[in-house]
């Protein structure tokens, strides 16, 4: 079983009515019937600590895929399998990858005020109340974006449809709860619903689900997004240059579909230091703080191998399908050989999502 409660890892429990908790971390006492089996009780507020990060990674963010948005959030230390911190990072991506496609708005002021709502969306209402966090996120993301207020004509009924169509997606599916597919489902909803109603067009996702083994209410092929996830591996000599761009990139326009890796048949001790200085600065990724230098039989088996262009001397795959990009190594050759190769294979990893 994966942990649940955040003070000692016991599964959850519901009660039939709220009783008065303290909360294990900042002692506040108030009413609730959410609680692990071992009595311990975490307030909301101390279960979204960590998400005044958000905002800057929106306002750093190019991406139009939500779902891409998204999964960066769910990868940062504080997001947990379930929690309130859904309902402010659904509205969240929406905004941002809203404004990324063309929707004008203050994108800075706009978050503000999706984190200020989002957060008076309790954890449990989806059970409770009979309306998901995520989905009511999705309702806020359009009462935002057209400055809808309880006096508003047609941006208020739109707001209302909005939600009313997330929460309906994930009635159709059912429970048990699950913050990540409720999410995803209202991420879907809200995209083509920007496209009918507001003419923006965000890119839609192919989500494959990342996080069912840290479910444990995981519903398996009943849920939409319970689909095999395909394995790219970038494979080059040492490991240490466009092989290690192609993993950063990959994983950060194509992780609501795939796992993607790299890695050599030898191994340099740290990766192109221009590579990584190059890689901060344009995408605003760094490369040190979760990749290295890898040798071949050090990843997992792969569906798809991509050599980055190094001829007879990369990895042999035999029996199994393999591209090569034919990309120019830059090293020692400055700057503007680094970002030429970065753009190409920026551009490669975008096309590979028709490809898969």
């Amino acid at each position: 079983m994966n942990e649940e409660c955040l003070i000692c890892g016991a599964p959850l429990e519901y009660l039939d009515e709220d009783v008065e908790m303290e909360c294990e971390l900042c002692r506040k006492k108030e009413r609730s019937r959410t609680r692990c089996v071992n009595g311990h009780y975490v307030c909301s507020e101390c279960h979204m600590q960590g998400t005044d990060r958000l905002a800057g990674l929106c306002l750093r963010e190019t991406s139009k895929n939500p779902a891409v948005i998204l999964n960066r959030m769910m990868a940062m230390p504080f997001c947990h399998m379930h929690g309130p911190e859904h309902h402010i990072m659904v509205g969240m991506a929406l905004l941002t990858a809203y404004r990324n496609a063309g929707g004008k708005l203050d994108l800075k002021k706009a978050l503000a005020e999706m984190n200020s709502r989002g957060r008076q969306v309790p954890g449990g209402a989806c059970g409770f109340w009979g309306a998901c966090g995520a989905g009511i996120s999705t309702g806020m993301f359009v009462s935002i974006a057209t400055g809808s207020t309880p006096l508003g004509e047609e941006n208020f009924g739109l707001s209302h449809k909005m939600t009313s169509r997330a929460l309906g997606a994930i009635g159709e599916v059912e429970g048990p709860r699950c913050c990540k597919r409720d999410s995803y489902l209202s991420i879907l909803e809200a995209v083509d619903f920007a496209e009918e109603y507001l003419g923006i067009s965000m890119e839609r996702p192919k989500i494959r689900c990342a996080y069912s083994g840290q479910n444990n209410q995981c519903i398996g092929k009943r849920c939409p997004f319970c689909k095999k996830r395909p394995k790219i591996a970038f494979i080059c000599v040492h490991n240490s240059c466009r092989s290690q761009i192609a993993e950063a990139l990959g994983k950060q326009y194509l992780s609501d579909f795939c796992d993607c890796f790299s890695a050599g048949t030898e191994v340099k001790p740290q990766i192109n230091q221009d590579a990584v200085r190059l890689m901060k600065r344009e995408y605003g990724i760094d490369m040190e703080r979760d990749q290295y230098s890898k040798l071949f039989s050090d990843i997992p088996e792969a569906d798809l191998y991509i050599s980055m262009g190094c001829n007879a001397a990369c990895p042999a795959v035999p029996g199994k399908k393999v591209l090569d990009w034919g990309l120019e190594d830059p090293t020692g050759k400055g700057d503007k050989a680094f970002l030429e190769v970065m753009s190409e294979i920026e551009k490669n990893i975008k096309n590979l999502r028709e490809q898969l």
